[in-house]
């Protein structure tokens, strides 16, 4: 799951939810407003269906595989506090998420791609790895390269960055720094967490 390479806009029309962010999956989805496979009669879903439903909208909106979500939920389960909260908290940590919001990135796809190919580095040295946890302090730059600059300049030229109260972006320098960490209310993925804790503790 964690590199989906399947027709994104079937999946955006079977969640009913724009997971993926590319123009063409977003264009693709709105020509067909139905879920595929429609042309049978509908079947109530059932509460387990929903749950898997959601818990799905989570895995392909950061990218996430199967264990690496388990992973999450079992640090989530261990930590003070919601467990909810803390796996969203948890999602919204990692880096290439935290790119994309800057701005640095189009899509997350885009921006777990940048990070693989080694585009960034955190507090000046270079993490190749997507699912790194940022901390607050922690400075998100691009590696010192003329052809880098000019290309996420571009990106960040077109506002593709989003609101975000917990990392600060310096469009000028080409940097972000994570100020905070993420509270509930910053989780850019609105989806039922509870019933997916529920689904994944049985």
């Amino acid at each position: 799951m964690g590199r989906y390479t399947g027709p994104k806009a079937r999946v955006n029309r079977r969640l009913g939810f724009m997971v993926f962010e590319n123009a063409g999956a977003i264009r693709a989805a709105e020509k067909k407003e139905y879920p595929p496979g429609m042309s049978q009669r509908r079947r109530k879903v059932s509460n387990y269906g929903l749950a898997l439903t959601e818990k799905q909208k989570i895995k392909y909106f950061y990218g996430l595989r199967e264990t690496q979500l388990r992973r999450y939920f079992g640090i989530a389960k261990r930590t003070k506090g919601n467990t909810s909260a803390n796996l969203m908290i948890l999602c919204e940590r990692r880096l290439d998420n935290v790119i994309r919001r800057a701005g640095f990135a189009q899509t997350r796809p885009q921006a777990r791609q940048g990070v693989v190919h080694a585009h960034f580095q955190v507090n000046g040295k270079t993490v190749t790895r997507p699912s790194y946890s940022v901390r607050p302090g922690d400075v998100i730059t691009l590696r010192n390269r003329p052809n880098l600059k000019e290309i996420y300049r571009e990106r960040m030229t077109n506002k593709a960055g989003e609101d975000v109260s917990w990392v600060s972006v310096d469009a000028d320098e080409m940097k972000a720094i994570v100020t905070t960490l993420p509270t509930n209310d910053d989780v850019s993925l609105r989806v039922d967490v509870g019933s997916v804790v529920a689904f994944m503790s049985r």
